[in-house]
């Protein structure tokens, strides 16, 4: 244990020893990215209008989810600069997904990995994250995320010999990624015909970083930012933006919106779109999903819609919701 800290706890998966030295050319940087874009072809069949539908499966990143791309970038750029050497751990706060990228990253290239992780974290992610080898401190579940970056800084203002502290909330390789990759693909795979874009904000890169790709080559797509309706919720990795701590990677100049989602109805789209759909998703897709079908159902001109399916559902097995399909 790190630390007596009253707020946090600390359990600890099998640590690897870091090796002598890290690779930016390791051939694991090619398998991410490229996802496909699904058409969507069940869920909004009740639409009246001329409207495509259309989902990026970003739950085929490697570790499954589209935060591989931003950590890909994170960790690739702090080995190459020096940042992140053999002899200091990558830390950094998740409600999941991020860290789930870091700790195999961690695994994979031979660095200590502690993640800072709201308590209430489905287990699914907590186990995937020990599986790696990853350390993780709990945080006060009431204080989601935010509690969870605070945490992390505490941890590496106190110790900045020891940590790199990726921070993801704030690292200007987040949106990067999605400027570089996930926007271009998704004009490419829609033959340069998309009109609206929906994607959950967490930490706000993925949205910024698509949006400002999207805008640059067609200034009059629409792009829809995806929100919890309450700041106390059930869509694992979104953010009440007007109660939380507003991330550094948000732009809101790309955004043209904001659609805010029950997590009721986040929920009972995410098992539609597992039976009508055979796409196994996890809660944020489902919301992203039901935002597009929202606005979708008041277009009365042709229009291409894509919504981002951040991760996979394996991670929220143990969520209640899903015995409701029985």
């Amino acid at each position: 244990m790190h630390s007596s800290h009253p707020a946090s706890v600390v359990t600890s998966g099998v640590r690897a020893a870091p090796a002598p030295f890290l690779r930016s050319d390791d051939s694991l940087w090619g398998t991410v990215g490229h996802t496909p874009l699904l058409r969507l072809e069940r869920v909004g069949r009740e639409i009246g209008s001329p409207v495509e539908l259309w989902g990026k499966a970003e739950f085929l990143n490697p570790t499954g989810s589209v935060k591989d791309r931003a950590a890909f970038g994170i960790v690739r750029g702090a080995i190459s600069s020096g940042e992140l050497d053999a002899g200091r751990t990558l830390l950094d706060a998740s409600s999941g997904n991020t860290g789930i990228s870091f700790a195999m990253l961690g695994a994979r290239l031979r660095f200590p990995v502690e993640i800072c992780l709201p308590r209430n974290a489905s287990s699914e992610r907590v186990q995937r994250l020990r599986a790696y080898g990853a350390e993780v401190v709990f945080t006060d579940p009431a204080e989601g995320t935010d509690g969870a970056q605070r945490e992390a800084r505490r941890r590496a203002a106190a110790e900045p010999a020891r940590y790199f502290y990726a921070d993801q909330y704030n690292h200007p390789a987040n949106p990067e990624a999605h400027f570089l990759g996930t926007g271009p693909e998704i004009w490419e795979q829609t033959a340069a015909r998309t009109t609206h874009l929906f994607a959950g904000v967490g930490t706000g890169g993925t949205i910024s970083g698509i949006g400002r790709y999207l805008k640059h080559v067609y200034s009059a797509v629409r792009v829809i930012g995806v929100e919890p309706d309450v700041p106390l919720h059930g869509i694992e990795g979104l953010k009440h933006l007007p109660t939380a701590l507003r991330p550094g990677t948000y732009d809101a100049r790309w955004v043209d919106d904001t659609v805010r989602v029950a997590t009721e109805d986040a929920q009972a789209m995410t098992r539609r779109l597992a039976r009508e759909e055979g796409l196994f998703v996890g809660t944020s897709s489902g919301a992203a999903v039901a935002a597009m079908l929202s606005v979708a159902e008041q277009m009365r001109a042709p229009a291409v819609m894509v919504a981002i399916l951040p991760d996979g559902g394996d991670r929220y097995l143990s969520d209640r919701y899903w015995e409701e399909m029985a």
